[in-house]
Formats: structure tokens, C-alpha cells, sequence
């Protein structure tokens, strides 16, 4: 379906809708949009379709640079001339010149039914009594080639497949593309073990049979284990016997001839040797074209690797998590999977949450989610998640009808391992100490004992080819994934022969010299390409700090949570860094007073905001003994800064207490010179100002802190303050000085990828908008914002969430545009959000930078 999106939209839903009600699928650009140049998707998209339809009204479309014509002509362009194509058109005085040259040709062309219509809501069914038409005049073809399907012999007979198949419509699109084509001779659909490479071929071989009018056969190679049994059984498919006139080689190339077959080769990795063969079958069977499915890529001339990726995840944003899940082909697929195993099973606003983190932690591997979700029969999604400790004993499968290695994910996983030789095994077993990403100087280092160390790289390429590792592209450099199941299996087989403990040592040294590197630029200048460049190493980082608390270190782990502090707070992971320290604690060693002193603060600190009591403010003044004691004066100037601000919280604040407290930590830390936290200790000093409707003194402190940070060039800090500084405007009513530096904050926010910013930035603009009487903006901004607090359980101190009252006041007067706004702000992401706030297009290009990868 071709048209302009934003002018067309309500036309787009209609034919959507007349379409959908037929049973038939339309073929949309919003619908499987894919990080692909837009040509190449028009491509696909018309390689999956029968029909064309183009709506066509006022505009021409954009034209992209370098580019001479408009995505709207270029779609018809390339559509086959085969295609039927139905052209709609609707009344117009101001039709740009462009359009109506392309209305021109269309009505000269012979494949094309040129139709006006009026409106939108005549259009449905004026699509679907036009589409019903034209079906049916082509019925009679269907048939017939329904009747040449039929003579394919059973032994050659694709498979149908037992359940639908969920999440991979952009996948057939493209394979169709490449079929179609016919510029590849080989087609490999490369991924691990219960990726679904299987029937992600079955279903492609299925929807290209019209592609191979001379016939589509199916080749399983899962209990062919000899390389000299490829010919046999290939010949044995294509109805070819074995007589002894000849090689089966050449015989098989005689039976193919000219035709046009497509053949499947499904679990060619155990047989991988054996792929020149192919080029030697197409090299004497010109028009035919195979589809394999492998876990290692074959290598051959004439092959075009296509890696077949896991399913998608929720979107990790603000909508609420039962819209996230009905978006996520992977939730899509547990749900279907799990109503198959237990009919009364659906998805909800009840179970969603738990149903889109068991996705998340199986990384979106079909083969993973369906055995999970099997499991719903006896447990709950939520009992699942908890369950999901120890992902591989769970899931074993008992039933029958499945390959024995695809019984539990440990025999698929351990059928690939056996592929491999030593050296491959050691280093994947070895991989299993790392986080879900890691770089080539990180398996280095930690390699360099290591008996595959020498040739790491040319190791982990091996591994790459087998599809055991995965190489993905993140801010711009290359990094290697593990699939959690397959982590999970090396982590097993690495402490089965006893060699856990002293990876984890190697690799909690590597991680420990990065942060001691990178940590002095978490504060000032260099502070947002460091937190984006340990936010790249997140996993890892994660899984440093557990493995020195579980290799005993437990001072270095203390010193490695303390000098990431401005990270955890930027990125919002005080809850992980404070279960690692209860843990630390927990173990009941010895270590040092500055050790207790972090592993005490990082939980208080975490949940200041929720228990603010007298227990907590004894607590933080014993990690300010214990700072002192450890002639750490930095961080114990923090902590006191940390002590009165919880009493900030408390409902009958003592000002004076709390005054006292956080004028000592200014003056402490602006002697030591830690202008980072004598910025936040000024904050709080304004929003003691601001509780005690001291204004005056409230603005002089976030005036203060600004300058700090301004002075430092502290984008963390600068958004504390700035945000602070920008709401009293407003309260002031000075709002334009406030908009100015809510915008501000708001892009270094996006920059830093600093929700709690980007929040207070949002709200900011939601009181602009409601003051300026835009009800659905605020209504809409207001909603995105509190979804945020709600996931993110941050929320704004008393009376200073500056943007709920002109919000009610315009809900007085405007309550429908407000609660229109509101509704579709629950639906709407962080990104959405944001582009209501950025003007300009400027703003479109920094969304695309930074909210994109956020």
C-alpha cells in the first residue's frame, strides 16, 4: 500500500481496515519499518505483495538527497508490471505539479485501475468491493497453480507448520526480496539453536512458491551426520535413484535442468564441509536456488548470509507495560503459545509486566519463550519469572514430536558445542564470565592465560561462524553478545571443571582497571562520552562487582561501587549497586571501615526517598564516622550532605537541623574542592529555601550551583540545578527565561541519558502548555511524565511538581482536550514525548542521535 503517511493517515487506517476485514494482510510501511535504505524496503515490500494499491491526494512527497524522485513514484516505479494495481485519487485544487505528471502515466497504464473517491470513510468499502473483484477474476490462475503444488512428491513436501508463526513478517519480506531477485544462488539463514531458522524457512518456502513455478522442495538434514550422505538424500528428495549411471552429482544436475526450483537444505552445520558441493549443483543447474539453514556460515561463492535475529523485545520506555507487550513479537509469541498450552491463559494488564521481563531475560529466542511458556499449564507467568534462576533445568520439553535436541535448550545448546574443536569449546566456556556484550580487548585481556589466548581472534571468529557468538555494532564499535541461555551453559561447564573463580578474577582486574581509567571524567568536560562509553560496558560492569564480592575482594568491590558513584546516579542503578553491597555485607568478612562506609551508604541512599526516617539519618551518620575514620573527608562530606537531606523528607522538617547539616557539606566539600557535590549540596540547599517559601534564598542557591556546574561544565549537575532553577522561574513567572532552560536541560538530559532529567524537563513543559491554555499538549505531557515516575519510583519533593496546578485549572476549562491529551500520553514512548517539547529541526536530528539509542 502506497501513499504520503501524515496527509493520508486516516485513508491509510480505512484501506488498513477494508483489507484486514478480507482475511488478507496488508503490506505497510509503518507496519515493518526496518533499518534499511527506503529503497531497498519498497523492494522487499513489493516482493511480499499481489496487489498494489496508491492513494494519492494533494502532495507529492518528499524527495530524499540525491535522490530525483519522491518515495510515493518510486514505490510505483518499481512495482511489476505483472502487478495489478489499484489507484485511488482523491478531488483536489491544489495537487502539486509533480503528482498529477505521475496521475498522467498512471492513467495510460493498462495494469492500473484508475478510482476517485471523496473521503476517507468511503474508502473502506470502496477497496474491499473493488479487491473482491479483482480476487475473484484471478481465482481460476490459483487454482491451477494449486493443482501443480499437488503433484510434488510427499518425500519433497515443505512441511506445514503446526502453530502460527509470530514476529517475522520483516524477515519473509526480505528473503522474498533475495529470492526474487535472482541474484543469489544460495540464501543462508544463519543463527543459533532455537533462533528459528527452521521455520523461518518453512514459511518462506511456503510464501515463494509462486517465485519457483517449476517446483519447492524440502531437504532435512537433521540425521545426516555424513558428509558423503548430502548427495543421497538430496537425490532421494528431488525423486532421484541412485542406479550407478553416473555421479549423483551429475544426475541431480540433469533432473534440474533449466527449472526454476527453490531447494531446502534445513541443519546443514553438521555437514558444513560438504558446501562447495552446492556450487557445483548450481553451477549445472543455473536456475535453481537454495535455502539453507545453518548455525555456521558455509563459505561459499554465491552465498548470501542473512542472519536470522531473535525476536523483539518490549520497548523499553513509558508506555504502560500491556501496550509494550502487544507490541513485542516476542510477548506476542509467549501469549500464543501459552493460551495453546492453557486456554484460559491471556495477556493482561495483570501479568504483562512478568511476561515481557521472561522475554527479556531469554533475550527473545523463540525456542526459549515457547518452552517457557509451555509452562504456564502448571505456573503463572509470574511464578515462571521466578523460576527463571536457573533458565536451563526449567525448560525441558516432554513433547514427543520434537527433535530430541530440541527437548531443553541444554541439548540444543550442547549439540552446537559439539561442533566445536577444543580450543573453541575452551574460549566459549571460557565467554561465560562476561555480560551479555563485550569488547575484543576485553576477551584479550582476560585471555591472555588462557590456552586459546594467541589466537583469540581468529577463536571467537569460529565462534561467530557457529552463531554461539554473536558480533553486534554499539556506539559505534564492534562488541560480541552471548545469548543468555548460551552464557548460562558456558558459566556451567566452566565451573564444572574448576576454573570459574580465577576467569572471574581476570575479568573483574580488566573491569577494574577500565573504571579507574574512566572514572576521573565521570565529573566535568568528558562526562558524557564516559557515561556512554561504561554504559556500553553496563553488563560487564554488573557482572565485575559480583564477581569480586564472589571471589572474596570485597574492598576492591567496595572501592569499584564508591568510584562509579556519579554513574550509578546518572544512570540510574543505586538498586543494583545496593544489592551488591547487602551481599557484600552479607558474607560476614572482614573488611575495612571504608568498605562498611559504602556498602552501608549505597542501600540508604537507594531508598532515601521512600523511608526517610531517624533509623536512616543514624545510619548515614555512621558512614560519616566511618569516611572520617578512613581519612576519606570527600566522601564523608557526601554523606553528611546525604544525612540532611533525608531530613528534608521527613513531614515536620527541622529546618535548622537540616540547614546546619547541608551548610557544613558545602563548606567542606568547596574546600576539598569537589565542586560535583557542592553543586547537588546547594540544590538541596534551594529546596530547603523553596519547602520554607524562602524564595529569594532558594534562587540564590540553584543560581550557585549553576554557576558550578556551568564553571565545571557538568552536564549532570547542570541539569540538577538548571531544572531547580527553571521551575522557581516559573513559579516566579518569569516563563520564558524558564522554557529557555528547560529546553536546555531537557537536550543535556537526552544527551546524557538521564531519565529523572528528561522527567523534570517534560513536566516542565507540560506547565508551559498549560498555562499557555494547549490542553492536549499538557494533558498529553503531564501523562508521559507520570508514567515515568510510576516505573521509575521517583518522585518530585512536596509542593514543588510545578506543573499540577495550571494543569487542574485548565482541566476546569477545557477537561475533554485535557483528558484526550492524557489518553494518548499513556500511550505514547519517552522519544514521542520529547518531540512534542523540541522545536525546530535541529531537534529531529538530536532525537535521531540520541533518543534513538536511549
Amino acid at each position: 500500500m502506497s501513499s504520503t503517511l501524515r496527509e493520508l493517515a486516516d485513508e491509510r487506517r480505512a484501506v488498513r481496515t477494508a483489507i484486514e476485514r478480507m482475511r488478507l494482510a496488508p503490506v505497510m510501511f509503518e507496519l515493518g519499518a526496518r533499518p534499511h535504505p527506503p529503497r531497498d524496503l519498497y523492494r522487499s515490500y513489493l516482493a511480499q505483495s499481489d496487489i498494489f494499491v496508491g492513494i494519492y491526494a494533494d502532495s507529492y512527497g518528499w524527495i530524499a538527497p540525491d535522490e530525483q524522485i519522491s518515495g510515493l513514484e518510486d514505490e510505483y516505479n518499481l512495482a511489476p508490471r505483472s502487478m495489478p494495481k489499484l489507484i485511488y485519487i482523491r478531488a483536489s485544487e491544489h495537487r502539486d505539479e509533480r503528482l498529477s505528471e505521475l496521475i498522467a502515466r498512471i492513467q495510460s497504464d493498462d495494469t492500473a485501475a484508475y478510482l476517485r473517491f471523496r473521503a476517507a470513510e468511503d474508502l473502506a468499502d470502496q477497496v474491499a468491493g473493488d479487491l473482491a473483484t479483482l480476487l475473484a477474476e484471478r481465482f481460476d490462475q490459483s487454482r491451477i497453480r494449486a493443482s501443480a503444488h499437488a503433484t510434488t512428491p510427499m518425500t519433497a513436501r515443505v512441511p506445514e507448520p503446526y502453530t502460527a508463526t509470530i514476529g517475522r513478517d520483516g524477515e519473509l519480506a526480505e528473503i522474498r526480496a533475495l529470492l526474487a531477485g535472482g541474484d543469489h544462488r544460495v540464501i543462508s539463514l544463519i543463527g543459533p539453536g532455537g533462533i528459528g531458522k527452521s521455520r523461518l524457512a518453512i514459511e518462506a518456502a511456503h510464501a515463494n512458491a509462486d517465485v519457483f513455478p517449476d517446483g519447492v522442495y524440502f531437504v532435512p538434514l537433521e540425521g545426516v551426520l555424513e558428509p558423503g550422505l548430502l548427495l543421497p538424500t538430496v537425490a532421494y528428495v528431488l525423486g532421484v535413484r541412485d542406479t550407478g549411471a553416473g555421479t549423483l552429482e551429475d544426475r541431480i544436475g540433469q533432473a534440474i535442468g533449466d527449472r526454476r526450483v527453490l531447494i531446502v537444505l534445513d541443519n546443514f552445520e553438521q555437514i558444513v564441509d560438504e558446501a562447495p558441493v552446492l556450487v557445483r549443483l548450481y553451477s549445472i543447474a543455473p536456475n535453481a536456488c537454495f535455502l539453507v539453514t545453518s548455525r555456521v556460515v558455509l563459505r561459499i561463492r554465491g552465498e548470501r548470509v542473512f542472519e536470522v535475529e531473535t525476536l523483539d523485545l518490549a520497548a523499553d520506555d513509558a508506555r504502560p507495560p500491556l501496550t509494550r507487550a502487544r507490541a513485542s513479537a516476542a510477548c506476542v509469541l509467549f501469549a500464543e503459545r501459552a493460551t495453546a498450552s492453557q486456554p484460559d491463559f491471556a495477556l493482561n494488564a495483570e501479568n504483562a509486566a512478568d511476561v515481557i521481563e521472561i522475554c527479556r531475560r531469554l533475550d527473545g529466542l523463540p525456542l526459549a519463550i515457547e518452552l517457557a511458556a509451555a509452562r504456564v499449564r502448571l505456573l503463572s507467568p509470574h511464578d515462571v519469572l521466578e523460576r527463571l534462576q536457573r533458565t536451563l533445568p526449567l525448560l525441558s520439553s516432554a513433547a514427543r514430536d520434537l527433535p530430541e535436541r530440541h527437548r531443553t535448550l541444554r541439548a540444543t545448546i550442547d549439540w552446537s558445542v559439539g561442533l566445536l574443536r577444543p580450543e573453541q569449546r575452551s574460549m566459549l566456556e571460557d565467554l561465560g564470565v562476561f555480560g551479555a556484550r563485550f569488547t575484543l580487548e576485553a576477551v584479550e585481556a582476560v585471555g591472555a592465560s588462557r590456552p586459546w589466548g594467541p589466537d583469540a581472534i581468529e577463536t571467537l571468529a569460529a565462534l561467530i561462524d557457529a552463531s554461539l557468538v554473536q558480533r553486534v555494532e554499539a556506539g559505534g564499535r564492534s562488541v560480541f553478545s552471548l545469548l543468555a541461555t548460551v552464557r548460562e551453559y558456558a558459566l556451567d561447564a566452566l565451573e564444572s571443571r574448576g576454573d570459574a573463580d580465577a576467569l572471574r578474577m581476570a575479568h573483574a582486574d580488566y573491569y577494574l582497571d577500565l573504571v579507574q581509567r574512566i572514572a576521573p571524567r565521570l565529573r566535568g568536560a568528558g562526562q558524557i562520552a564516559s557515561a556512554a562509553e561504561l554504559g556500553l560496558d553496563l553488563p560487564n560492569l554488573r557482572a565485575a562487582a559480583r564477581h569480586l564480592v564472589i571471589t572474596g575482594r570485597l574492598d576492591d568491590a567496595g572501592d569499584f561501587a564508591w568510584t562509579m558513584l556519579p554513574y550509578w546516579w546518572i544512570s540510574g542503578y543505586f538498586a543494583d549497586v545496593s544489592l551488591w553491597m547487602q551481599e557484600l555485607l552479607a558474607t560476614g568478612s572482614p573488611i575495612t571501615d571504608h568498605t562498611r562506609a559504602v556498602a552501608t551508604f549505597f542501600p540508604l541512599w537507594a531508598n532515601v526517598w521512600q523511608r526517610a526516617g531517624d533509623e536512616v539519618v543514624a545510619a548515614l551518620g555512621e558512614c560519616v564516622r566511618l569516611f572520617t575514620a578512613s581519612q576519606d573527608e570527600d566522601a564523608a562530606a557526601m554523606a553528611l550532605a546525604a544525612q540532611a537531606s533525608t531530613r528534608m523528607q521527613f513531614p515536620d522538617v527541622d529546618v535548622t537541623v537540616a540547614q546546619e547539616g547541608l551548610v557544613e557539606a558545602v563548606a567542606r566539600l568547596a574546600a576539598i574542592g569537589d565542586f560535583w557535590a557542592e553543586a547537588l549540596a546547594e540544590v538541596a540547599l534551594g529546596q530547603l529555601g523553596v519547602l520554607c517559601g524562602d524564595m529569594a534564598a532558594a534562587m540564590a542557591h540553584f543560581e550557585r550551583a549553576v554557576e558550578i556546574a556551568d564553571t565545571a561544565d557538568d552536564a549532570f549537575t547542570r541539569v540538577v540545578s538548571g531544572n531547580n532553577r527553571a521551575r522557581l522561574r516559573f513559579l516566579l513567572g518569569e516563563q520564558k527565561a524558564a522554557e529557555e532552560e528547560f529546553l536546555l536541560t531537557l537536550t543535556l538530559s537526552i544527551r546524557l541519558h538521564f531519565l529523572d532529567g528528561a522527567t523534570y524537563g517534560i513536566e516542565g513543559a507540560c506547565a508551559l502548555a498549560a498555562t499557555r491554555g494547549e490542553a492536549w499538549r499538557a494533558g498529553a505531557l503531564a501523562a508521559v511524565a507520570a508514567t515515568i515516575r510510576e516505573t521509575t519510583g521517583v518522585f518530585d519533593i512536596e509542593g514543588f511538581a510545578v506543573h499540577l496546578a495550571p494543569l487542574e485549572a485548565l482541566r476546569m476549562e477545557d477537561p475533554d482536550g485535557v483528558a484526550a491529551g492524557e489518553r494518548a500520553g499513556r500511550e505514547m514512548g519517552l522519544g514521542e514525548a520529547i518531540r512534542l517539547v523540541l522545536p525546530g529541526p535541529e531537534a529531529d536530528a538530536q532525537l535521531r542521535d540520541a533518543v534513538a539509542a536511549w
